[in-house]
């Protein structure tokens, strides 16, 4: 939603694996509302916890229009980060840790953003949940006030 310039920003998470998993699985965000101003650096957290050694990681975008749209994606056996254009990762394994940075913010960037975590493969994909939004940011053109 925009309003008076403002990039309002939600973070949902979900969880996306293989029908009849009995593995323990879970991705939380837990971050305050934020405030950001365009140009400026936002990041937003995602924590996972997955018993299975073949996973993968993804951060979608879901525009006011509604569409998915992912923006990246991260091998859990890959050891470089994976980077799009003003968007990039910091995945931590060890510490079961997944951040999305948007570099450069930007009105367009106002959106609901999912951490997504998938086990096994891609045909594997059959169920998933999802939680309400727990964490927004927003980012205001230089010299406006909050709304």
């Amino acid at each position: 939603m925009v309003c008076s310039g403002l990039l309002w920003v939600f973070v949902v998470s979900t969880y996306l694996g293989k029908k009849g998993s009995s593995m323990a699985q879970k991705v939380t965000q837990t971050q305050p509302e934020m405030s950001v101003h365009e140009a400026e650096t936002v990041t937003l957290d995602c924590m996972f916890d997955t018993s299975d050694s073949n996973y993968y990681l993804f951060w979608y975008k879901q525009p006011p229009s509604r569409e998915m749209v992912l923006i990246i994606r991260q091998e859990a056996n890959k050891q470089e980060n994976a980077t799009n254009n003003r968007f990039s990762v910091n995945f931590q394994k060890a510490d079961k840790s997944f951040s999305l940075r948007i570099s450069d913010a930007q009105l367009e960037d106002a959106a609901m953003y999912l951490c997504a975590l998938m086990e096994g493969t891609v045909t594997g994909v059959t169920e998933g949940g999802l939680q309400k939004p727990q964490t927004s940011a927003s980012v205001q053109r230089s010299g406006e006030g909050g709304v």
